[in-house]
């Protein structure tokens, strides 16, 4: 199968535009400014984004995780909803918000449909955004697996998840060109990571040895232990350099897949 060029620009922590195949695809949207955030726990967020939303423009889809996290989908991200034709989220996720939203149940196949008449296919990915057990606390989520031709074949959005039975059958399953890996080791309850560590993220490229992965959310809120340096020296520890590439927010960057 022939690579297609896809464009990646990251807009700051989760939030990336992806550009493939002729569809604009936005991960968890996240536009405010730094401030405060008050729910469960208390989180901070340090960093504004890198793009405005009217600079990112509509998309055709929001692959959203999930709704109930600030760091996911702030007040910003919240109101750039209305700039999508449809929002993939979870199942609990697509009730509370409603209007344009759709849920995807793990290994379940969609069909996006571009403005300019591109398609691709979405399928959910199986996620847990904690240690076993956290679940009553930290709610549904789901990553997203981003095909051309046939699902899975082109990107894997983990979402908010550590390295776990579930994404391990995501690589028995699938083989992506292209890991976007949501990174960070946050930790807003306590010394347990809520996302991937370095840990997680190398398991992560060893499981798929031909994908290039990108590591992102991990700036831009306070809960974050781990920074994108962190990660990369990781990587060169391990002599895996050139297993990561970097993202420079507000810039886009092109990958094979």
């Amino acid at each position: 199968m022939d690579n297609l060029e896809t464009t990646l620009t990251l807009i700051g922590g989760p939030t990336v535009l992806i550009e493939l195949n002729g569809v604009r695809l936005l991960t968890d949207p996240t536009f405010d400014p730094p401030g405060d955030y008050q729910g469960g726990v208390l989180l901070k967020k340090t960093a504004g984004p890198a793009l405005t939303t009217e600079q990112v423009g509509p998309v055709d889809a929001v692959l959203l995780s999930h709704d109930q996290h600030f760091d996911n989908l702030d007040h910003g991200g919240r109101a750039f909803l209305g700039n999508a034709r449809t929002t993939f989220t979870t199942s609990a996720g697509a009730t509370r918000l409603g209007a344009n939203s759709k849920s995807l149940q793990p290994f379940e196949t969609a069909t996006i449909e571009g403005a300019g008449g591109g398609k691709l296919l979405v399928t959910g990915a199986p996620a847990r955004h904690g240690p076993a057990g956290i679940e009553p606390m930290s709610g549904d989520v789901i990553g997203f697996l981003i095909g051309r031709r046939e699902p899975g074949d082109a990107i894997y959005v983990t979402g908010d998840t550590v390295w776990y039975a579930g994404t391990a059958e995501v690589a028995k399953r699938y083989r992506p060109k292209l890991i976007i890996a949501f990174a960070g080791s946050a930790e807003p309850r306590g010394r347990f990571h809520m996302t991937m560590d370095a840990n997680d993220v190398i398991e992560a490229a060893h499981a798929f040895p031909n994908a290039t992965v990108v590591g992102v959310h991990n700036h831009g809120w306070a809960h974050f232990v781990e920074s994108a340096a962190d990660l990369a020296s990781a990587f060169a520890t391990l002599r895996i350099p050139d297993r990561l590439a970097a993202l420079e927010a507000g810039k886009p960057t092109r990958f094979a897949v």
